[in-house]
């Protein structure tokens, strides 16, 4: 990794360069909003951006400060009622990516958002679902950004609140769940997928300047790893360009 570019740049990236192809993303605020935007301004020029407040095809003239900022509202293709959003669009199979977040982890990409320790007195309670389940279930696949550590990448979560693969191999279609569940995560440090054996997740490319071995103490199992690990393309000096401009504060583009 270059010295001018820092490990938030370099998700971010890496996570828009991911949105090519696809036309329509449920993406929330903050770092996920920011990859959006790179990737319709970059890769996907025609990508419809789907807001839970009911906002589709946004184009967000700055970064909003919440899912009911009016600046979601300005230029986008339609503003619906939030139950017509997730009956119509979500539920009707019409969401291409989820792009989200998560506290925690595990091998098979089930994530957790509620609480760090026990439910009845956790040690942090966190913002919880919302509509994070609906999406995870629904989304024909899911894409989450996260930060690499021991805390966050656990062998067992400490409460499911979007599921993953469950507990691996096909349990998702067995219990009836349309989406196709978690196929990207893309870290500060590495991006990974889920192509190991009972679709558990697996590395699939280093930023540069890491080593497996790093990666691998960075995850809280025995984590697999492609046979052919790739380098994480740099991004490019027009890339930084742009992040830079949509993130001008560098609220998110300086973390890491």
């Amino acid at each position: 990794m270059s010295g001018s570019t820092t490990p938030a740049e370099m998700m971010i990236v890496a996570a828009a360069r991911a949105l090519a192809g696809a036309r329509t993303v449920f993406v929330g605020v903050g770092l996920p909003n920011l990859c959006c935007n790179l990737a319709r301004l970059t890769v996907a020029p025609d990508l419809e951006l789907i807001y839970e407040s009911g906002v589709c095809g946004a184009r967000p003239a700055r970064l909003p400060l919440s899912i009911g900022d009016p600046t979601l509202v300005t230029g986008a293709a339609a503003v619906i009622p939030m139950s017509d959003l997730f009956g119509f669009y979500l539920q009707g199979g019409r969401i291409d990516v989820a792009l989200v977040g998560g506290a925690q982890i595990d091998r098979h990409g089930n994530l957790n958002t509620t609480v760090i320790g026990d439910y009845a007195a956790p040690e942090v309670r966190l913002p919880g679902s919302g509509g994070a389940c609906e999406i995870a279930i629904n989304a024909s696949a899911l894409y989450c950004l996260m930060r690499l550590s021991r805390r966050s990448f656990v062998d067992r979560l400490d409460f499911v609140t979007s599921p993953g693969h469950l507990n691996g191999g096909d349990a998702r279609r067995r219990v009836g769940m349309p989406g196709g569940g978690p196929a990207l995560v893309v870290t500060d440090r590495a991006v990974f997928d889920f192509g190991a054996p009972g679709a558990e997740m697996r590395l699939r490319s280093l930023h540069g300047g890491e080593t497996l071995e790093g990666v691998r103490g960075g995850v809280s199992w025995d984590l697999a790893a492609a046979d052919a690990l790739e380098e994480t393309p740099e991004p490019t000096g027009e890339e930084l360009r742009l992040i830079r401009r949509l993130d001008p504060d560098g609220v998110y583009r300086r973390t890491g």
